[in-house]
Parts: structure tokens; C-alpha cells; sequence
């Protein structure tokens, strides 16, 4: 799948991967918008990575043009 074809399902609350990675990463959510110490935090992905746990995720050039992307069944 393209990452334009995933968008929508992380948007709905679903998590995703690469299909190329097949290293540590476990998947890829976004978390909605939110408050933190009384201001709004916009969305914002989130990369749960094996041993590590969750860090913030920005796609690059290659992830947002790649066709692997896949959903993980949770």
C-alpha cells in the first residue's frame, strides 16, 4: 500500500509499518490532538520500536513514496 493509502486508516485509529523495514519497528499510530500542561498538542505520529518503546515518527521522501507500507493486525 502507499502511504496515501494508510493515512486514512491511521486516522482511524489503525497501525501500520513498512514492509521493507523488517528490523526493530513495530509499527507506526498518530495520535489526535491533545492538551499538555493546559496547551493543545496538533496530531502527531508516534514509532513503537522493539526494546526502545515509542518515539516520535516523521516519514521521509522514501517512506511517503513507497508501496510497502502495510497494516498491522493488532
Amino acid at each position: 500500500m502507499t502511504f496515501e493509502e494508510v493515512l486514512p486508516r491511521l486516522k482511524a485509529g489503525e497501525k501500520v509499518i513498512r514492509n521493507g523495514w523488517g528490523g526493530a519497528e513495530l509499527y507506526v499510530k498518530l495520535v489526535g490532538q491533545s492538551q499538555h500542561d493546559g496547551e493543545t498538542l496538533n496530531p502527531y505520529f508516534l514509532i513503537n520500536v522493539r526494546g526502545e518503546g515509542y518515539t516520535m515518527f516523521t516519514p521521509t521522501v522514501c517512506d511517503l513514496l513507497a508501496e510497502d507500507w502495510i497494516i498491522v493486525e493488532s
